[in-house]
């Protein structure tokens, strides 16, 4: 399904029918906040001494200024919404949700950074990932922010660091747990108004060095939207279990490449793509969204 812009708020949920539990198996919920709190400390580090005018690759709209608000804001928002688990988020601006003002000044939104990633990782410590607490996915658990946080601050410490021409490795674990995150959250979901039909035929990701794979079934996603009123009828994908049989198109490569490249924040290199030129096209075009 065509993903929104958009990090804080989502109009899906993911599975269709409810959420159905990861394919891949996950990292420890301590490896999650491990990785947040230093993805989200390399973030700081790497834009405190930029110009915050630069242009971020990944995101051309945005000027480091813009980078350094947006995750402050996530981290502000999801650590306030695990403080008040569970209940929802409420508010009138264009996310849904009211929240802090923009600082004016850059050393300003450093501070506000540092006061609200500290308050997300506070928060996260001191809840059991088993809580229930409210999210965008049909997942609503305190585990989920855990999951998608780490993923966050991973795509954004590269984001930065591709603005300040500093570009370190993506860590092969979390990348390969993002690539599944990717196709099976943040464009795979199906919200609860609408229908994922399957066509059949599948594409598999193999992550090679992890030795992980996922798999993903082509189809149709229709519904209407009871907020909007309006329809959809559109190319989608669906992460499904392994089928046991072969699949139409195999993609490989490495963990990071395939991350960054499911982001688009990376090109298709280091990746293999193999098998019928039509369900690569559609998978493609299915993946072929912007992220933020």
């Amino acid at each position: 399904m065509i993903m929104c812009s958009g990090c804080i708020s989502r109009m899906h949920a993911v599975g269709a029918g409810g959420y159905v539990g990861p394919i891949m198996t996950r990292l420890d919920p301590a490896d999650y906040l491990r990785h947040l709190e230093s993805d989200s400390a390399r973030f700081r580090e790497v834009l405190a001494d930029c110009d915050p005018d630069a242009r971020v690759p990944g995101c051309p709209d945005w000027t480091a200024a813009d980078l350094l608000w947006h995750l402050a804001r996530v981290q502000w928002f999801w650590g306030t919404t695990i403080r008040t688990r569970p209940a929802a988020p409420e508010g009138d601006d264009d996310d849904g949700v009211s929240g802090p003002e923009r600082p004016t000044s850059y050393d300003g939104l450093l501070a506000a950074y540092d006061e609200y990633s500290a308050l997300l990782a506070s928060e996260l410590r001191a809840a059991d990932p088993t809580e229930q607490a409210w999210s965008w996915s049909a997942e609503q658990t305190v585990g989920f922010t855990y999951r998608r946080q780490a993923h966050e601050a991973l795509i954004h410490r590269l984001d930065a660091e591709q603005t300040a021409g500093h570009v370190t490795a993506l860590d092969p674990a979390l990348a390969a747990d993002g690539v599944d995150e990717c196709l099976d959250i943040m464009f795979g979901g199906t919200p609860p108004w609408g229908t994922f039909t399957g066509s059949g035929r599948r594409v598999r990701v193999d992550v090679t060095d992890t030795g992980d794979a996922v798999w993903v079934e082509l189809g149709r996603f229709t519904g209407t939207d009871p907020d909007s009123g309006e329809s959809h009828d559109l190319d989608d994908i669906s992460v499904v279990a392994d089928p046991g049989a072969a699949p139409e198109v195999v993609i490989s490569g490495p963990a990071g490449p395939l991350d960054t490249w499911l982001w688009r924040r990376g090109d298709d290199a280091e990746i293999s793509v193999v098998g019928d030129e039509d369900v690569v096209a559609l998978f493609r075009s299915c993946v072929n969204h912007p992220i933020t």
